[in-house]
């Protein structure tokens, strides 16, 4: 079965770029069941990342029903494509899937230290995306009004915050009582110190704002958390008491970057306090070996193991594709299990 691939910029009318200069962009990648006569190819661009092969622009597959959709939410300073290989699979299994590079926290463009600091934002990226029409338009076929979503590192934060986690702190906030052990990200290692000047920018400030904010959406039916980050350990834990939505976790044994903690944080919290009986908790898996944070990010290109291999430097007897096969059937599965929802309004 062919994958599709298709890539376009929507935007987000009710807020703005981080420079003001206009509507807040929502750059996505799309992947997706292809029609029979599609054509799959690799592509030639230069990436740190093996690609996959896709049909670039094939017509989606003719059905019968609706595709169900997943979106999907990129780690820190990353891309759509760094889940490319989770895509990819469950394209293969009859899903349209779609991510979006979020503005500011992404390399797809010059990072912003705001994008960095005001995480919570990402999710409204993702109901901007869900409400609008242009990539449905461009897709075709019909298409799911509600979806699952999947979340690696800071885009598992997303997920949380989009079944109704809500923040009691940011991570670099300086009245957090839980003190992060760093001052930023690798790609932001001072980001906490940029906090104080940034209040000048008012599209900052606003939404700074909006942290304490409720970011869930109605339309999001389950949460795939993979690796979740230090930032989790800011919710509140009565906001992670009451999620009901079902909640799949997925962490490594070895991660330094979103140690055990985190995933224990979720995994006791959500849906209710840990002594009680009656609560539905999330599913784990863990991934055992000794294995580190970037084993969920793509296999290595040539340039990848030259320029960055840190994020590719897995332990001996590690296969990165195994771990790959294993994650995306644990997804697959879940989804599955998950009943059709009668009803849904698409109410944000």
């Amino acid at each position: 079965m062919s994958v599709g691939f298709r890539q376009g910029v929507s935007e987000d009318p009710a807020r703005l770029a981080w420079d003001a200069s206009r509507p807040r962009p929502l750059a996505w990648t799309a992947w997706y069941t292809a029609a029979e006569d599609a054509v799959p190819t690799r592509s030639s661009l230069k990436s740190l990342f093996r690609r996959e092969a896709v049909a670039v622009e094939a017509p989606l597959a003719a059905s019968t029903r609706s595709f169900p959709l997943v979106l999907l939410s990129h780690g820190t300073g990353a891309t759509a494509l760094a889940l490319e290989w989770l895509a990819h699979r469950l394209a293969q299994q009859g899903y349209v899937v779609l991510g979006v590079d979020h503005h500011g926290h992404t390399g797809s463009e010059t990072y912003r230290a705001e994008g960095f600091l005001c995480m919570w934002e990402r999710a409204r990226d993702l109901s901007a995306l869900l409400s609008d029409l242009s990539w449905r338009a461009a897709l075709g076929g019909n298409i799911d009004e509600d979806a699952h979503l999947v979340g690696f590192s800071a885009g598992a934060y997303t997920a949380m915050l989009m079944v109704g986690a809500r923040i009691a702190y940011s991570q670099f906030e300086p009245d957090n009582p839980v003190k992060s052990p760093i001052r930023g990200p690798r790609e932001f290692p001072d980001l906490a110190d940029r906090l104080p000047a940034l209040f000048d920018n008012p599209v900052f400030r606003e939404a700074w704002e909006r942290r304490r904010d409720d970011h869930s959406d109605n339309r999001i039916k389950s949460a795939f958390a993979i690796a979740p980050g230090r930032s989790v350990l800011g919710f509140d834990r009565n906001s992670l008491h009451t999620i009901q939505r079902p909640v799949f976790l997925v962490a490594a044994d070895a991660d330094r970057q979103a140690p055990a903690e985190c995933w224990r944080f979720l995994h006791d919290n959500v849906g209710g306090p840990t002594e009680s009986p009656k609560t539905t908790k999330p599913e784990l898996d863990i991934v055992h070996g000794g294995v580190d944070h970037y084993v969920f990010l793509p296999e290595a290109a040539l340039p990848g193991f030259a320029s960055e291999p840190e994020l590719f430097a897995d332990p001996p007897g590690i296969q990165r594709r195994e771990v790959h096969d294993h994650v995306a059937e644990c997804a697959i599965r879940f989804f599955a299990r998950q009943p059709e929802r009668i009803g849904t309004t698409g109410d944000v």
